[in-house]
């Protein structure tokens, strides 16, 4: 009896607020999964990477941003069917520099209330519930 082990993916996601609680949000290329769709920055953790590594690593790269602070915001498991992710989201509350594609993708500070006016992978749904639940309180 063999079983069919599915490929599983460890995403480190960055959910960046500034001084006004905004968050920032890009929108991914038309080349990628769930194209065109907004998300978090982020992505893969690389092998002997901790989520905290591998964040800073891809903030830098995707967004031009050194990440100072950082903390757990929550983990979600998803499965797409062909592949499993689970995000490690962290809260970003400290960085240098000043976000922006470097990637030449469209991206934004979007004030909290907002967030559900744009569209965002379906992984990605608790995560702008949390942040709204939050600001609400």
């Amino acid at each position: 009896m063999s079983t069919e082990v599915k490929k599983s993916v460890l995403v480190a996601v960055g959910v960046i607020e500034n001084a006004a609680g905004e968050i920032f949000v890009c929108r991914r290329g038309e080349s990628q999964h769930q194209a065109f769709k907004w998300e978090f920055p982020g992505g893969k953790v690389e092998s002997g990477e901790t989520v905290a590594q591998a964040l800073a690593r891809e903030l830098e790269e995707e967004i031009g941003i050194q990440v100072t602070r950082c903390a757990p915001f929550m983990r979600i498991e998803h499965d797409y069917g062909d592949k499993q992710v689970t995000l490690d989201i962290r809260k970003v509350s400290a960085f240098t520099g000043e976000p922006h594609g470097r990637e030449g993708q469209p991206s934004r500070w979007v004030p909290v209330p907002e967030l559900h006016h744009y569209d965002f992978p379906a992984a990605n749904s608790p995560i702008v519930e949390k942040l709204q639940n939050n600001s609400e309180g």
